[in-house]
C-alpha cells in the first residue's frame, strides 16, 4: 500500500500528519510530503484512518503495484 496526495485538492489543514506522523510530515505551507515508499503493514490501520479524517479527500492509500524492472537492468 503507498499513500498518495492529491495536491490540487489538499488545503493544507495537517490533520493527517496529525494522525500518521510516522510517514507524514508538513511542508512550511502545511501541505504534507512523504516519500513514495510503501506504508508498514503494521501502519496500515493508521494510513487507513488519516486518509478517512482528510477533510478535502485529498489523501488516498493504493495498492502499490511491482515495479517493472527497466530494460537493461540486471536481475
Amino acid at each position: 500500500m503507498r499513500l498518495r496526495v492529491n495536491p490540487i485538492t489538499c488545503e493544507g489543514h495537517g490533520l493527517c500528519a496529525e494522525l500518521l506522523p510516522e510517514l507524514i510530515q508538513l511542508d512550511d505551507w502545511g501541505y504534507p510530503i512523504f516519500d513514495d515508499a510503501e506504508v508498514p503493514r503494521q501502519l496500515e490501520a493508521h494510513a487507513r484512518r488519516a486518509v478517512a479524517a482528510c477533510p478535502t479527500l485529498a489523501l488516498a492509500l493504493e495498492r502499490g503495484a511491482v515495479a517493472a524492472p527497466k530494460p537493461g537492468a540486471r536481475k
